[in-house]
């Protein structure tokens, strides 16, 4: 994550007519008119005192083996392992900079990440892994890291490997932090929030872009302000969805404290509250990700080597949750974590950055 701090920062763009084509079509716009906010009332504090608030580093590390395999272990709170399953492509096609994705999900037997070079300037490209394809073929880590290399070009394993990966075409991401799929509608969604350089949002408004799965661009937007009387927020930075289809974003306003919204998202409109429950305690300095185990019923919040989760169902209402109910895990591994995933079945993948790659686990809090 290019470094960036919510409340000031969690900011989206407007009128971006041009992020992506469907055919020869233009991509199809909503402007909403209506508030997209419910005004927050009966906010409370949640002693979460069980999470730790993580400094992020003022530098990051490498993969210990930058060809090989990789773990992440928790060293405090709820135990897990992550193993690399994946070293993402470097570089990326066609000697793109690929170093530095910014978020993934997984849908069925596809993973896909989201890459945004620095110098594209709030632009980027969606990729897709067909993990099936990758299996049957018995990539390594390594083949699909040297995939685009050119030693590779007359490999055919490793053509094979590569028409395993889809390449999307360029479209105005903004930051990039954002791809999530809708596990009722199975639809994937982004924000587009835009920024002049890291943590320089460019405006206040609010962006929502639907995904194809098929032509890994967009197709359609909805744009709209997060308002509420003198209550406003400029969006979000992170998002997930819930099996019920409620989208949820997290945001760090000041200090340790974290806000939670819970929202719909429809394809002509979109409203979200400020569930009522204040954590005192976030996991750690920069908002990661977020992502929903369909597994387990739980919303984790994602920050470097820090992750917290909550179980959703007690954010309805004017909210249930106590202490006990937030889980925390913290990794000694100094590494960028930049995307958290669940497969149905409850497989976690989780992606760390600089010398990119792609870890699982199969238990996790």
């Amino acid at each position: 994550m290019r470094r960036i701090y919510l409340w000031g920062a969690l900011v989206l763009s407007l009128g971006l007519g041009s992020a992506g084509t469907v055919s020869a079509h233009a991509m199809s716009t909503v402007r909403q008119s209506s508030a997209a906010l419910v005004a927050p009332s009966d906010l409370r504090p949640l002693a979460d005192t069980q999470v730790h608030f993580v400094t992020a580093p003022s530098s990051y590390s490498e993969a210990a083996h930058p060809h090989g395999i990789n773990t992440i272990a928790s060293d405090q709170g709820s135990a897990v392992t992550f193993t690399t399953k994946y070293l993402l492509p470097q570089p990326g096609y066609r000697n793109e900079a690929w170093g530095d994705p910014q978020s993934m999900t997984v849908v069925g037997h596809y993973l896909y990440v989201i890459y945004c070079p620095m110098t594209w300037h709030n632009r980027g490209r969606m990729v897709r892994l067909d993990m099936a394809k990758l299996a049957s073929l018995k990539a390594t880590p390594l083949d699909i890291q040297r995939v685009y290399h050119s030693s590779a070009a007359n490999d055919k394993h490793e053509q094979a490997i590569a028409a395993a990966i889809k390449i999307g075409p360029a479209f105005v991401t903004g930051h990039g932090q954002s791809l999530s799929y809708d596990w009722k509608t199975h639809q994937l969604y982004m924000w587009q929030d835009r920024e002049s350089a890291p943590a320089v949002p460019i405006n206040q408004e609010g962006v929502i872009q639907q995904l194809s799965q098929t032509t890994l661009k967009p197709v359609h937007k909805v744009t709209f302000r997060l308002k509420a009387g003198s209550f406003a927020v400029p969006g979000g930075h992170v998002l997930a969805f819930d099996k019920a289809g409620r989208a949820y974003f997290w945001t760090r306003p000041n200090g340790n404290e974290v806000y939670i919204y819970q929202g719909k998202i429809s394809r002509n409109h979109v409203r979200f509250r400020l569930t009522h429950q204040i954590l005192e305690h976030g996991p750690g300095t920069h908002v990661q990700s977020m992502a929903y185990n369909p597994h387990n019923g739980r919303l984790y919040l994602v920050a470097d080597e820090s992750i917290a989760s909550l179980p959703v169902k007690k954010l309805a209402g004017s909210g249930s949750l106590t202490s006990r109910d937030v889980l925390w895990t913290h990794f000694a591994s100094r590494r960028e974590f930049e995307g958290l995933s669940f497969a149905s079945d409850g497989t976690a993948y989780l992606m760390s950055n600089h010398r990119p790659e792609v870890f699982t686990a199969r238990v996790f809090q």
